[in-house]
């Protein structure tokens, strides 16, 4: 009888399968270090709306395009943002990540998805048109690991 898996055979597969872990371990360390110069880009109806460092702690309220920011009512910084405007996301930069904590539309995806902390991640609100991701700065001559 003629026996179909070999002793190569599954040397073969345990090479691969160190292989393709190791290759899933180096993508993912390059895709997470960020380090100190990582960026949250926060787009609002296609826009840019802002770029903030990711190592500095702040709250942005972005207001929806449906509502411009010069078209928010004059009310004190200590009112919360559904005061302010009718159409709104509450963006938290806190300890090297970000997260929506608060949003006016009705199914609440982009605050249920989350913090994100890595370069590449990114919350999306679609009812509200808000794209928040995070870019890793500059390195060297801005070369990504393909080319260099």
């Amino acid at each position: 009888m003629k026996q179909f898996i070999r002793k190569a055979d599954i040397i073969l597969f345990a090479v691969l399968v160190v292989i393709g872990l190791a290759a899933s371990a180096a993508l993912s360390l390059s895709h997470s270090a960020a380090g100190g110069d990582a960026k949250v880009v926060i787009e609002s109806g296609g826009d840019l709306y802002a770029t903030y460092p990711l190592s500095e702690d702040r709250v942005i309220i972005v207001p929806a395009p449906k509502q411009n920011k010069t078209d928010a009512p004059s009310v004190s910084s200590d009112e919360p943002a559904s005061a302010q405007y009718d159409y709104y996301n509450v963006v938290t930069v806190s300890g090297g990540a970000v997260s929506v904590t608060e949003a006016s539309c009705k199914n609440q995806i982009c605050v249920k998805h989350g913090s994100i902390s890595a370069a590449g991640e990114s919350i999306v609100c679609l009812p509200n048109r808000l794209v928040v991701r995070i870019e890793a700065g500059q390195k060297g001559g801005g070369y990504d690991s393909v080319t260099s």
